[in-house]
């Protein structure tokens, strides 16, 4: 690599000498003689100002016609200057243009959500998206130093399943030679058996939800990161999701704040957020959401709108626990002090963003594992490898999910979960 070469994202490191730096056309002005570009690299943008006397005047006039989005690598003397883009100025003394792009179809004029998911690919060029990825970035790092740090072992379980984990109604069928299989709504039931072998272990990687939901909240594709954790009850559940939480945003607070700034996020209402959490059984909650004017009774689901309701109550994430045993899936422990619930939580997100986790003490007695598969219809056979957990050796065991894109949105302040993956998946969204 050229000694020369630097990043944006090191111009600190580098005021007062001469570099190169390698990178797109982001925007460009021409004030009288002198010729101002903004250039990104995608650590940063730098401004660049030229003059027709420093660049010639070919050079000058080639740039200051050039397309955005063009490749080019500049090179100038780099100095500090908090009144440009990125704080950052270069006085230009070349500039060689790599590919001269042809007119770029998102400029500066407003353009509406169907044209800019259609330009997926570029859209991502922009300065706020950019912001969010990164932030996205620093959450994935976050995760895996969480629980590495606190001695977990990486699980990776199969993206192609037999069967269900979370209710067939949502299942993305594929052909598998002549057979059928599903993608993974979700790595728990493997990571029930990691846990078995390792004694704590997290999944982390995409799942997928056949769901035909057309709100803010819902991918058809997204990551989950799922521990599991041997001898651990609901409480120490509910505990290590209060800890995560809390670190994953520290960990953004702490090393995104140019990307929060570009997104106007109120880092205050962020730095509110440490353990422990409020918490509320579900009776309590149904209770307070009837107090406010909500037409639900016991043992009905939260929706988006009650979820908000609750946040308003709150400037934390709030941990609910204890629901209804026929709301939960067919692996989640009956509470042994009210047969009508199971030993279940999901904690929702501040400012109306939702459920980010949900999870709870798994069920470990091997005949009520039966009843509940007989009871929801499923297909026992597909199951005795998880049954056969349930033999050898069971112990009490739990886990969570938390949604990483959910989370993201939270974190970012988005209007929509679409903008937290690089390429979103939706009802109507499979292009590009």
């Amino acid at each position: 690599m050229d000694k020369r070469w630097i990043y944006i994202g090191d111009a600190a490191k580098h005021c007062g000498e001469e570099v190169e730096i390698r990178g797109w056309l982001y925007n460009r002005r021409r004030k009288g003689k002198l010729l101002f570009l903004l250039v990104r690299d995608g650590t940063g943008i730098v401004q660049c100002i030229g003059d027709e006397k420093s660049l010639g005047e070919e050079e000058f006039s080639e740039l200051d016609h050039l397309p955005l989005e063009s490749s080019l690598i500049v090179k100038g003397v780099l100095k500090e200057e908090k009144r440009a883009p990125g704080g950052f100025e270069m006085n230009l003394l070349s500039a060689k243009v790599i590919h001269k792009a042809e007119e770029y179809p998102i400029g500066k004029k407003e353009h509406g959500i169907e044209f800019l998911m259609k330009h997926r690919h570029l859209w991502i060029r922009s300065k706020r998206q950019v912001a969010i990825l990164r932030v996205r970035s620093r959450v994935v790092r976050s995760i895996y130093d969480f629980f590495f740090e606190r001695g977990f072992v990486l699980f990776d379980a199969p993206i192609l399943t037999p069967t269900s984990c979370e209710g067939t109604t949502t299942l993305f069928e594929v052909n598998y030679f002549d057979d059928k299989a599903y993608l993974t709504q979700s790595g728990q039931l493997y990571g029930e058996a990691g846990a078995m072998a390792l004694g704590k272990i997290f999944v982390f990687g995409p799942t997928f939800r056949a769901e035909k939901s057309k709100t803010r909240k819902h991918l058809t594709e997204f990551w989950m990161v799922e521990p599991e954790v041997a001898f651990a009850d609901l409480n120490d559940m509910i505990e290590l999701g209060e800890s995560l939480i809390s670190h994953i945003v520290r960990e953004v607070v702490s090393n995104c704040g140019e990307e929060l700034l570009t997104l106007e996020r109120n880092i205050d209402s962020l730095r509110r957020v440490e353990p422990p959490f409020p918490r509320m059984k579900y009776e309590e909650v149904v209770a307070l959401l009837q107090k406010k004017g909500a037409d639900i009774k016991w043992g009905d689901d939260f929706g988006a709108p009650e979820e908000s309701m609750i946040s308003e109550s709150f400037d934390k994430p709030v941990v609910i626990h204890r629901f209804p045993k026929e709301m939960k899936a067919f692996y989640m422990k009956e509470d042994p002090e009210d047969s009508r619930l199971a030993l279940g939580f999901d904690v929702i997100a501040p400012e109306g963003y939702g459920e980010i986790i949900g999870g709870g003490q798994r069920a470990d007695d091997l005949n009520y594992i039966l009843s509940q598969i007989e009871k929801h219809n499923l297909p026992q056979e597909v199951f005795k490898w998880y049954l056969d957990l349930r033999r050898y050796g069971s112990v009490p065991h739990s886990g969570f999910g938390l949604g990483l894109e959910r989370t993201v949105a939270w974190l970012c302040g988005t209007e929509h979960i679409r903008e937290t993956i690089p390429f979103p998946r939706m009802l109507y969204t499979l292009y590009p």
